[in-house]
């Protein structure tokens, strides 16, 4: 079983030794403040959680790189940047509350082409503008399959900061951590031409485990019902 140390993710040390600070403080002013800091400690604590993930191996399978919602699976053309063609490719984009794990995942094994930072404004990342408006992080990646795919990490309303470990040219592993976002935000994943996902608007996701995509078995666009 994995320690504290193993399941808190680095950054978010600094964070929890300040609302810790805060909250010793406030027990100072009065039992019922330190109580209340004593709370949002141990949210701080449950935000910046890293669990261990059983990632599936197989040729072609692609992982999901967040938790969350499936807020949008649309058709769109990528940004000339990414360097993927002129063609519409399928966009899947993940909304994530500030209750799930903000750690991010690299979803199929590759290299990394290109990473590019954008600055920008901190709409709600539900929105479907924050796609093009927000502060983004986008990394392009040739799979070892040969596809060329993207993802996206995006701020959000609350979100402030975007973290990411990994630069050009390095190998990586399906999901392997990368990343971070901190206090909600939103990934988007453009998929190779002519591909469709194997999940559905309005599915929850969980970050190096949810199969995404299979690249040796392409099928339709798939439906999904509430119930």
């Amino acid at each position: 079983m994995p320690n504290i140390f193993q399941i808190i993710h680095s950054d978010g040390w600094k964070f929890i030794a300040i609302f810790a600070a805060c909250a010793f403080l406030l027990a100072m002013v009065g039992p019922n403040l330190g109580w209340v800091g004593a709370i949002l400690t141990m949210w701080c604590m449950y935000f910046f959680r890293n669990p261990p993930r059983t990632v599936p191996m197989r040729e072609g399978l692609v992982v999901s790189p967040a938790d969350g919602i499936v807020c949008q699976i649309v058709s769109v053309v990528p940004d000339a940047e990414l360097e993927m063609g002129d063609e519409p490719r399928t966009r899947v984009s993940i909304f994530l509350n500030v209750f799930d794990v903000h750690v991010n995942r690299v979803p199929v094994a590759g290299t990394i082409r290109k990473v590019i930072y954008h600055e920008g404004q901190f709409l709600n990342a539900s929105f479907d503008k924050a796609s093009e408006k927000n502060e983004r992080n986008t990394v392009v990646i040739d799979a070892v399959t040969g596809e060329r795919m993207a993802f996206v990490q995006i701020a959000g309303l609350i979100a402030r900061r975007i973290r990411c470990d990994i630069s050009a040219q390095e190998t990586v592993e399906a999901g392997q951590v990368f990343g971070l976002i901190r206090f909600g935000s939103r990934m988007d994943v453009y998929l190779p031409e002519g591909m469709e996902p194997l999940v559905v608007e309005g599915q929850r996701m969980i970050a190096g485990e949810t199969v995404l995509l299979d690249t040796t078995n392409p099928e339709p666009a798939r439906r999904g019902v509430k119930r």
